[in-house]
């Protein structure tokens, strides 16, 4: 299937410039009326100059205007709908009904891990399995929302694998991070990667030898400089969605494959860990 270039675009968003995020901010809610626009036409809607319009081409690595249209043409077609950007999509004041704002989050929730699974590089998602294979320990972090995230999804591995670890407590993230050792890995949770903490614990257990593996919205963040093995989520939160579980729900979607991919690598292991703890909390669940 043609990769989705909306949803590109959206993952490269932090990359842009002040102008280009004009450029595709338009792009994103107007995409067919893109592709009968000039250059000149689309700079002059965007309210920019022709060569932001160039620069944004290069950023999402096309050669050019003609080849930007041709590939967004090929990709709405190649996945069989319709942009439904600009069609009042997201929550608004205007929603006239609970069962109107309902429908919306569902369909956000729903899009939500469409396109996490649409961003899965699966040659990354291979090297993150291998990396956690072989981990001496398994660290989850996150912080604020993402921090329930990273308790989720050391819950749900600690019930076939003990070697995994997550503190609710920032200052021990950064502890934690700190005193990280090769061969150790670090699995980050953070949906724009850009908190202040967050970067500083992926600094620390980079610095400390860990291979870090980041699960974030954006391919380009703070983030991501001290990320080796990255995973895109997809979720798209809207201004009167802030806290909106669709972000969340995407990053545990990708804990999902992975959780499940390491219980077939190892079964045998896994399963009888899976009987002892499942005997541990069979009368607290």
């Amino acid at each position: 299937m043609q990769e989705d270039f909306l949803t590109k675009i959206r993952s490269a968003y932090n990359q842009f410039t002040k102008a280009e995020k004009k450029v595709a901010d338009y792009i994103l809610q107007n995409p067919d009326q893109v592709l009968f626009m000039s250059i000149s036409d689309l700079a002059e809607t965007c309210k920019v100059g022709d060569t932001s319009v160039f620069r944004f081409c290069k950023t999402m690595n096309v050669k050019g205007y003609q080849e930007f249209k041709m590939t967004l043409s090929l990709s709405m077609r190649g996945n069989g709908k319709e942009s439904k950007e600009g069609d009042g999509g997201n929550v608004s004041l205007q929603d006239n009904n609970i069962a109107e704002l309902a429908g919306k989050v569902l369909e956000e929730t729903i899009d939500s891990i469409k396109e996490t699974h649409s961003l899965l590089d699966f040659n990354k998602v291979t090297e993150a399995m291998n990396a956690l294979s072989k981990a001496k320990r398994i660290l989850f972090f996150g912080v604020g929302a993402s921090m329930l995230t990273a308790m989720k999804a050391m819950n749900k591995f600690h019930r076939i694998e003990p070697k995994v670890y997550c503190s609710e407590m920032v200052s021990q993230q950064l502890m934690s991070a700190a005193t990280m050792e090769r061969g150790d890995v670090a699995v980050i949770f953070s949906y724009s990667g850009a908190t202040r903490d967050i970067v500083e614990i992926a600094k620390l257990a980079k610095e400390s030898g860990a291979t870090v593996v980041s699960i974030t919205r954006f391919q380009k963040s703070e983030l991501t400089d001290y990320t080796d093995i990255l995973l895109l989520c997809g979720a798209n939160v809207g201004s009167l969605q802030k806290g909106s579980t669709s972000a969340e729900i995407s990053q545990l979607f990708l804990v999902d494959i992975m959780y499940t991919e390491y219980y077939r690598r190892h079964y045998e292991y896994c399963n009888q860990i899976l009987e002892k703890t499942t005997v541990a909390i069979k009368d607290r669940n």
